[in-house]
């Protein structure tokens, strides 16, 4: 069926900075490319000038540069869209089904992964906001910051001028935040009612925003997906810029005195020398950038500097997936092994301690096949339970913990993979062809997808098509299954990590980017 499209007739949006025209198409007012904020190199975010006349909001904002060339590789698990990259990228999308100012609607504010040096609003074919709005009947913004260099790099030890800069990336996301606040009512979104969520490196953003004093009320409920920092993924290093700064400007030929000259070179050469640099830096233990550094403007993560007191007061929803870094394909068809050839292959990782590590498995995940033990996903799952667990600690609002484990039809079962889930949450699944499995993926989508929504609205994700989800407390860990068949387990997998963090080695990114599975 053919769905209506419209420009000429379309109402006019006033924000604080001017008039913007969106346009409207299947009744949704969407909304691209609206700067929220701007920034020179290395400084702090400031006010959109403001303008005379109307400014067009039909075409996506340009993103923030990467470090190394975009290289298209798990399209079919991951479709992507590439996109015009400019340091101007201070700029978010707006998808709404109503421009009523007394509409307040919840509004979700959505931050893109990939750790904080790459990836964009818009990166995920996935990201798309449309049929969130429409189905979830909310407002959805995402947003466009500054990463990598421009974002976390630590020039303060270098002058007062250049205080902070090493959050600038943080301080764009308040500045964002701080545009919905003023704005967001004349979308239709009440500013009293807004949910940030993300993904992976998004998901640390989440967190790093409820550490953040100055974000303190522009957001009331936080999601986090597959992104719970506990210092191993994402090393924080030792010290602050002066070790990396002093490497670029030595490999840039420029001295301590015109380090101003930092902020006017072409950004491709800034990129090269620092990606020349930090490996050996990094390899020292030594702080490198690329991630934000605690200071008087954030807290640092709550795994590792414990909550502010606000933080503590923040409605939170958090949960990873089965196989989070299980991309390698595997070497033989899990449908076809018997039970004793799994085993075999599965004493290779585990040793002496296979039959015990089985034994657990098959407790915890008596859907799975043993053989799915390789890919079980250690790096999120188990600092997510020590957020939910630290968040429930204090009592002052709920958590709710979920685990997305559903196998897709691709090598024979593939387990979730990172990012697999977040189709489902915002209802395209459509849009993401390994996602459909007749019979499966129109009941699970409604079931996380509405979830996410009940949360946004009201704090709680709880609906009629789940069983009942409750809430983390100090004694109990609830966590919803996200699967063929929906269920809540109670303390399920807590032995079965304990004794994997005994039987593996300390996790390393060297093992995660190795990917080797042997059969």
């Amino acid at each position: 069926m053919v769905k209506k499209f419209a420009y000429d007739d379309v109402a006019l949006v006033q924000t604080k900075s001017g008039k913007l025209k969106g346009y409207l198409f299947d009744d949704m007012y969407i909304f691209k490319g609206i700067p929220y904020a701007e920034a020179k190199r290395f400084q702090m975010p400031t006010p959109v000038t403001p303008w005379e006349g109307v400014k067009q909001a039909t075409s996506y904002g340009l993103v923030s540069p990467l470090l190394t060339r975009d290289t298209p590789t798990g399209e079919l698990l991951v479709p992507h869209r590439y996109w015009p990259q400019d340091e101007n990228c201070l700029n978010l999308n707006v998808w709404t089904e109503s421009i009523d100012t007394h509409a307040k609607k919840p509004v979700m504010v959505w931050l893109h992964g990939g750790g904080y040096s790459a990836g964009s609003s818009i990166e995920q074919v996935a990201y798309d906001g449309f049929n969130m709005s429409r189905h979830g009947d909310v407002v959805v913004v995402s947003v466009n910051h500054r990463l990598n260099v421009l974002g976390y790099l630590d020039l303060s030890p270098f002058g007062e001028k250049y205080k902070n800069t090493g959050n600038a990336g943080h301080a764009d996301l308040v500045a964002a935040l701080q545009w919905v606040n003023e704005n967001i009512a004349n979308f239709g979104g009440d500013p009293e009612n807004v949910t940030i969520f993300g993904q992976s490196g998004g998901g640390m953003k989440v967190t790093g925003l409820m550490q953040i004093p100055s974000a303190n009320g522009l957001f009331h409920k936080a999601i986090v997906m597959s992104g719970v920092s506990d210092g191993k993924l994402l090393r924080p290093g030792k010290g602050d810029g002066t070790k990396i700064v002093n490497a670029l400007l030595e490999e840039l030929k420029i001295s301590k005195n015109e380090i101003e000259k930092l902020e006017t070179i072409p950004y491709h050469d800034l990129a090269q020398a620092y990606n020349k640099v930090s490996p050996q830096i990094a390899q020292e233990g030594d702080y490198v950038g690329c991630a934000p550094i605690k200071d008087d403007f954030y807290m640092g993560e709550p795994l590792l500097s414990g909550y502010t007191e606000h933080a503590k007061t923040i409605t939170l929803m958090v949960g990873s997936v089965y196989g989070e870094f299980s991309f390698a394909p595997l070497p033989f068809n899990k449908q076809e092994l018997t039970d004793e050839e799994m085993r075999t292959i599965v004493a290779k990782k585990f040793g002496e301690r296979s039959e015990e590590i089985i034994d657990l498995f098959v407790k915890a995940y008596p859907d799975k096949k043993i053989i799915d033990l390789l890919s079980l996903d250690r790096v999120f799952r188990i600092p997510t339970k020590a957020l939910a667990q630290l968040h429930a600690t204090d009592g002052k609002a709920p958590v709710y913990l979920y685990n997305f484990t559903l196998d897709f039809p691709y090598e024979h079962g593939k387990t979730a993979w990172h990012c697999a889930d977040i189709p489902f949450v915002f209802h395209n699944t459509d849009k993401v062809e390994v996602c459909n499995i007749p019979g499966v993926s129109d009941k699970l989508e409604k079931q996380v997808f509405n979830a996410f929504v009940s949360f946004a609205r009201n704090g709680n994700p709880n609906h009629d098509s789940l069983p009942n989800w409750p809430a983390v407390t100090v004694d109990n860990e609830p966590t919803m299954i996200f699967d063929r068949n929906c269920e809540v387990r109670n303390n399920y997998d807590h032995a079965l990590f304990a004794l994997f963090e005994e039987a593996l080695p300390p996790f390393s990114l060297a093992e995660l980017f190795q990917q080797d599975i042997q059969h």
